[in-house]
């Protein structure tokens, strides 16, 4: 499968009193087309962050200070103003995951996405409004016509989340970011969202960074996994590989975690304590004080990269020991 986005060594900083802090820090993945890859991780991992930095859309006063991030080969980092918005929308699009703040409330729906038409394509208003309603058909809203002209607040939680994705598919992107696109939306809706996501990726070949914290989702729609903790990428692997035998302690952590797994009337195993802010970060593994396979140099020294296996990618001192041990046998 060819890479139709490269990111190498991206870093993210924030300032603060104690200087420039890094809220991604170090971040290396491809994304291949017509793949889905998820970048998971608990909350203050920094998932969204990351995305927001592909596109050059980090809220002041962060800003992308190293790596590259290839569309095609190309560098997006170093691109003006202008050509970087040539390719959002177009060529990249992304899915928020409140489709309430993202929608203008006092703009009718149909026009928000006919507007989004008309700004990287020349096209006539008519031509812009016969391809918003092929795409809310194309979507699964219903009553496509009479959706043109509802405001925001007159559809559901589903139905906006729908037209966001219309708005995104509404350039033919050859990439969605879809940001916790089913946050808020009650199961049977999410259903749904995810079974559009997956037929318009087929249809399409669009490739799909999916951010999340829901595995269940990750498990029905992602082809790799990205396992991000503190900033960093703890590992990374097919979906299969990573569900049947996670290596990282964290990824382990999450999976054990998974509602539905445990017996009836057991406790949910959860991993103690949360994600430390970026100036509490330990000086080595990030995971260290979180850890229960912690030893002597995770404290201290940040665990390098390993491939234990082909398409699979990690980082610990503890799978770095077990692979060692097994290699002396």
């Amino acid at each position: 499968m060819s890479a139709l986005l490269e990111v190498d060594g991206l870093r993210t900083c924030f300032p603060s009193s104690a200087g420039a802090l890094p809220v991604v820090d170090d971040v290396s993945f491809s994304l291949g087309r017509g793949e889905t890859l998820a970048l998971v991780g608990e909350s203050g991992s920094g998932k969204s962050i990351t995305a927001l930095s592909l596109l050059r859309l980090v809220p002041k006063p962060g800003r992308v200070t190293a790596g590259a991030v290839r569309l095609d080969g190309r560098d997006l980092l170093p691109l003006s103003v202008g050509e970087i918005r040539r390719v959002r929308g177009r060529r990249i699009a992304m899915i928020f995951q409140e489709p309430m703040t993202c929608l203008n409330p006092v703009l009718r729906v149909g026009d928000q996405v006919i507007e989004a038409i008309r700004l990287h394509e020349r096209v006539s208003v008519s031509e812009a409004r016969e391809r918003t309603r092929t795409l809310f058909v194309e979507v699964g809203i219903p009553d496509p016509e009479e959706r043109l002209s509802a405001y925001p607040h007159q559809l559901s939680g589903g139905l906006k989340q729908r037209v966001m994705i219309a708005m995104a598919l509404s350039t033919r992107p050859e990439m969605l970011i879809a940001d916790e696109p089913t946050t808020a939306l009650d199961v049977t809706v999410q259903a749904q969202i995810l079974e559009l996501l997956r037929k318009l990726q087929r249809e399409r070949d669009t490739a799909i960074l999916l951010i999340t914290h829901d595995l269940g989702i990750v498990n029905e729609l992602a082809d790799r996994v990205a396992v991000m903790y503190a900033g960093r990428l703890v590992e990374v692997a097919p979906r299969e590989a990573l569900f049947s035998d996670p290596l990282h302690p964290y990824t382990q952590g999450l999976l054990r975690s998974i509602p539905g797994l445990a017996r009836p009337g057991e406790r949910l195993p959860e991993i103690p304590g949360v994600v430390p802010p970026p100036d509490q970060w330990p000086t080595g593994c990030r995971f260290a004080t979180r850890c229960p396979k912690r030893f002597d140099p995770c404290a201290d020294i940040q665990p390098e990269e390993i491939e234990p296996a082909r398409e699979r990618r990690v980082w610990c001192h503890e799978v770095e020991r077990m692979l060692a041990i097994e290699g002396a046998r």
